[in-house]
């Protein structure tokens, strides 16, 4: 038994106790009776499986900061400047410093993603042993748990390269698989969740908060579980089936690039809030830009100016400088988004140059590249699919800055390497170690 995942399981029910959905943030609410997991799992009433929905959209949002930060500053990004030295130490190897499976970056995203599963796991049960429900009304709840789930994986494999896929019986948990098999059995479990979704119905008997406004009902709620398939099967190689699952997806190529559910905060009770924000001009605590990716920007890319401000100042820490500050977010209540139609795009023109259709990915290139104020490439004559990769690439970062991509998208097209060495001595690492708690 894993000791993390254990801790959780039994917290679970003392966190969904708290909590309750309103149309912009998630407020505290009293349960005088105290329910525990039993009572949930065996004969819940709808009630106590809409606070158990709450739950677990809730939890969704747990550890974003910090895997970001994280990954970001492995990944040359940002560097994190507060007053933890661990930020601009161990996650760029000063002086051959390896990573630490049992500090913050290892154990804040792996028992933040699986407290959001075990909430589902919770659901999933709870929604199929009761009788208060109908069938029909069941599958909308089995949806939304199974989507929510595979989407927190392939965030796993994203930073750890690993995961547990077999978490429902908390005493006997399967074993670590590697990223190859997790992401393949999100796709699996994404596609029954869009099964159980077009059966669920015209509305869903749970309300979710303003974020997934838009994709609250098992149709649309559909289209954002087709948009995670589609993410997870290019990242598998497979663009012929990311190319279909876009179709059924949210996906617009000519579209609002905002458009997609989004993470909220708030800073009632039981709520938390955006932990990406940060004051403009402070000192102490602040994301600021790795130089390199203002450096590297075509001139005239508009995205260096709404995402990052120059400071006041440059700032300085522990012998790493920066010009630029975030600007993603204006305030610490601002929402966070999960996935938008602009990424959705992105994964099309990846999809695109997997499955050979090359004009396909160079036009959707073209329509970030002139969002962004940049002219259509010019590839001196019809491109060829390492200059359309390399290409996409470049647009991920540019696009998807500071929003946990960069480190994954380098390790898996084996580019790692070829990020900049900030400090003699410093090392480049892409993926976070698993947490001490869970290898012995």
């Amino acid at each position: 038994m894993k000791n993390i995942y254990k801790t959780i399981a039994t917290i679970s029910m003392a966190v969904l106790g708290l909590l309750a959905v309103s149309s912009c943030s998630f407020d505290e609410v009293i349960d005088p009776n105290g329910p525990s997991v039993d009572g949930v799992l065996a004969n819940a009433s709808k009630g106590q499986l809409n606070e158990l929905v709450v739950g677990v959209e809730s939890t969704l949002r747990n550890g974003i900061a910090i895997e970001t930060t994280a990954s970001g500053t492995m990944a040359r990004e940002l560097y994190l400047f507060d007053a933890d030295p661990r930020n601009t130490g161990d996650l760029l190897g000063k002086n051959g410093i390896p990573l630490d499976n049992n500090s913050f970056y290892s154990t804040s995203q792996w028992s933040g993603s699986y407290r959001c599963i075990k909430n589902a796991n919770l659901l999933i049960e709870g929604a199929s042993n009761t009788d208060a429900i109908t069938s029909v009304e069941q599958n909308g709840y089995l949806g939304f748990a199974k989507t929510v789930i595979a989407y927190e994986l392939i965030q796993m494999v994203k930073s750890y390269n690993q995961a547990r896929t077999d978490t429902t019986d908390p005493e006997n948990i399967g074993p670590l698989e590697n990223g190859e098999a997790v992401l393949a059995f999100a796709r699996g479990l994404l596609d029954e969740a869009n099964g159980n979704l077009n059966n669920a119905g015209g509305s869903f008997e749970f309300g979710l908060s303003s974020g997934f406004d838009g994709f609250d009902t098992p149709s649309t709620f559909a289209q954002f579980n087709r948009a995670v398939a589609a993410m997870a099967a290019v990242y598998s190689g497979d663009g012929g089936a990311a190319r279909t699952a876009l179709n059924a997806s949210f996906f617009n190529l000519n579209g609002d690039l905002s458009v997609g559910p989004k993470h909220i905060f708030g800073l009632g009770g039981g709520d938390q809030s955006n932990g990406l924000f940060k004051v403009p001009g402070e000192n102490g605590d602040q994301i600021i830009v790795h130089d390199s990716w203002v450096n590297d920007a075509e001139a005239g890319d508009t995205r260096v100016t709404t995402k990052t401000a120059v400071r006041p100042n440059p700032q300085s820490q522990d012998d790493l400088n920066g010009t630029n500050e975030t600007a993603l977010y204006e305030s610490n209540t601002s929402p966070i988004d999960i996935m938008r139609n602009e990424e959705l795009i992105l994964i099309y023109a990846e999809a695109s140059i997997q499955a050979g259709e090359l004009g396909d990915a160079q036009t959707a290139l073209d329509i970030i590249r002139n969002s962004a104020g940049l002219p259509n490439k010019d590839y001196g004559g019809a491109p060829t699919a390492a200059q359309l990769t390399s290409e996409m690439l470049t647009q991920r970062r540019y696009s998807l800055w500071a929003e946990n991509h960069r480190m994954y998208d380098l390790r898996r097209y084996n580019l790692s390497n070829t990020l900049p060495i900030d400090r003699d001595g410093d090392q480049i690492y892409n993926t976070l170690p698993v947490p001490l708690a869970e290898t012995n």
